[in-house]
């Protein structure tokens, strides 16, 4: 088995894939967002979806994302969806103050910008008003919630014409990098998560949050968490900074056939371990394995308005959610990682077979 290892710098230098130009339309200058329904059995409701598309002029102008710490990214509320069929990306956010389809705002514009449909389900409980610690621990729902955005998508008539029948992959970012791999073919290890907690070296915020709200992961009913969670309608995964990616099942990454690929933020030796998945793109045997050296875990955060780190600290954040690596900013670090992802969906989904 190979791994293929690649820099930054190289990921980013675009390679000009074989279009399939008689199908896919091209890009688009202006990006339209819609607010869809997904029903789930599993949630027993509907989940709240956001929709992003290459649009043509028109809709309402609106900036998603911001809030008193973030900047937020713009877009077209209800625009046209441009003529054409495009790939999908099905993508889910991390939790916490990133834990919004709209947080990911800076990575989905320009992915449907570059000629993509965007969709990411809120995953109930995992950020935002209603963000709950008993509902963030239970990884293998989120899963379903991503299958489920992909079964009501390809239902509705403004999308079912628009979207590439074959074309559909994931994209996950912190603990949706962790979802997107379970959608690949990796499954939870009951144990491992369990025990997650049982120190504080993992991830000292998370498991500080879940004790104070009185959460025991020994006590939390795991008998559905190892399930295979795989959707096979998905062709193609990039996970950016996966965690807590060490409470999966080693031997299961091995059994994933599709091509997967894994970027971490930050110095090599100095990844967080619940992050840290060079050793899982060995694992996987069409893995890819890139950093980002002079990022961040919180790089995947929008960019901090002026005065957000002091604000913070006021409010006892105890993360440095405004701290990137030890060079490059923020809007660097995003255009990178921008430019990785459009180049790795389309060479995965827009390439002919």
């Amino acid at each position: 088995m190979k791994i293929l290892v690649k820099t930054a710098v190289l990921m980013c230098c675009a390679i000009a894939p074989a279009l399939m130009g008689h199908r896919l339309a091209a890009a688009s200058e202006f990006v339209g967002v819609r607010q869809i329904a997904a029903p789930s059995r599993e949630r027993g409701s509907d989940l709240a979806v956001t929709v992003w598309y290459p649009s043509e002029a028109g809709g309402k102008a609106v900036t998603l994302g911001e809030n008193v710490f973030f900047e937020g990214t713009p877009a077209m509320r209800d625009a046209k969806v441009s003529q054409g069929e495009y790939p999908l990306i099905l993508l889910s956010h991390g939790a916490g103050l990133g834990g919004t389809p709209e947080a990911m705002s800076w990575i989905a514009t320009p992915l449907a910008r570059a000629g993509f449909i965007v969709a990411a389900p809120a995953h109930p409980g995992n950020g935002g008003a209603y963000r709950s610690a008993r509902e963030t621990v239970k990884l293998w729902l989120r899963p379903a919630d991503i299958s489920a955005t992909l079964d009501a998508i390809g239902k509705l008539p403004l999308f079912k014409h628009r979207i590439v029948a074959g074309r559909v992959g994931a994209l996950g970012l912190s603990m949706g990098g962790t979802t997107a791999l379970a959608l690949a073919g990796a499954r939870i290890d009951p144990v491992r998560l369990a025990g997650y907690c049982d120190t504080e070296d993992l991830n000292a915020s998370f498991c500080g949050w879940l004790r104070q709200s009185g959460v025991d992961l020994h006590a939390v009913d795991m008998k559905l968490a190892g399930r295979d969670n795989a959707d096979k309608r998905i062709r193609f995964v990039m996970t950016i900074d996966p965690a807590p990616v060490d409470v999966m099942q080693p031997k299961s990454f091995s059994t994933i056939a599709i091509p997967v690929e894994i970027v971490n933020l930050g110095q090599p030796g100095q990844i967080p371990a619940t992050a840290l998945a060079s050793g899982i793109a060995r694992a996987i045997p069409k893995g890819t394995y890139s950093t980002i050296a002079d990022a961040s875990h919180y790089s995947m955060f929008g960019q901090c308005k002026p005065g957000a780190a002091e604000f913070a600290a006021a409010e006892d954040i105890g993360d440095p959610i405004c701290s990137d690596g030890t060079g490059d900013s923020r809007a660097e670090i995003h255009r990178q990682l921008v430019d990785m992802a459009i180049q790795a969906f389309d060479q995965a989904l827009k390439t002919s077979d």
